[in-house]
């Protein structure tokens, strides 16, 4: 019998700059990465639908639909994950795009080794999950009455899911495997987002807002996720109010 061949990672690259498309297109190709790409909003929410990717990058200003459009639609019916890449890097659009369902955000102008990291690193997180969850992936862990549910990668309280990302679901998994006991950010980059902290990436404070922000509204108020200045996160009992 002939030795199983393993396909390469699979993108698509929604990118309207044809030079940045390209040049996209182009290194990640040569990093091993089979690359589709596209340059049009609809069209890559028609080929995302379509296919089975591995990873989607896609820029937030798009022709046709924009970005956080496309992932909004795509968030209704799939959980593969997505980075987007836009040179509108304040804090509110990084919030508005973590918010939509986005698993990492890449400000630009960037590197293709940066881009090529983050892309390994979301790939390994995958990989890991799917480890994860094989041998009991019909199996809830108890989070008091929250429910953290290792096949959906979501928290469920009484019977409503909180609609966790990925990486949100691996934050307060990992956060909840130490109880009180704080995390730093190095240990929390490394674990979760499975690459080295820098001290301008806001991401992993993006993930906590939003973790924080879904556990609120689905009423849980068992235990908080607390930032410890100068340390890192904690996910601890809330305080009693007096």
């Amino acid at each position: 019998m002939s030795p199983a061949i393993m396909q390469p990672p699979t993108i698509l690259a929604i990118e309207d700059d044809p030079v940045l498309g390209a040049y996209v297109h182009e290194q990640l190709g040569r990093c091993g990465f089979q690359v589709t790409w596209c340059q049009d909003g609809r069209d890559g929410l028609a080929l995302a639908r379509g296919q089975a990717f591995d990873v989607v990058l896609m820029d937030v200003l798009l022709p046709g639909m924009n970005g956080l459009d496309v992932l909004q639609h795509l968030r209704e019916r799939s959980a593969t994950p997505v980075i987007l890449m836009s040179a509108l890097g304040s804090e509110s659009d990084r919030i508005n795009g973590f918010r939509r369902g986005a698993d990492d955000y890449l400000p630009k102008p960037f590197s293709v080794d940066e881009l090529h990291v983050r892309v390994e690193a979301i790939l390994r997180r995958v990989a890991m999950e799917r480890r994860r969850s094989e041998p009991e992936a019909v199996t809830m862990a108890p989070l008091d009455d929250l429910h953290l549910d290792a096949e959906l990668f979501d928290a469920c309280l009484g019977g409503q899911y909180a609609g966790l990302t990925r990486s949100e679901y691996r934050l307060l998994e990992t956060l909840d495997r130490h109880p009180e006991e704080v995390l730093s950010k190095a240990f929390l980059y490394q674990h979760v987002l499975q690459r080295g902290y820098a001290q301008h990436d806001r991401s992993l404070d993006m993930h906590v807002s939003q973790i924080r922000r879904k556990l609120k509204a689905m009423g849980y108020l068992e235990r908080q996720v607390r930032t410890v200045w100068g340390k890192g996160y904690v996910l601890t009992a809330c305080a009693e109010e007096q």
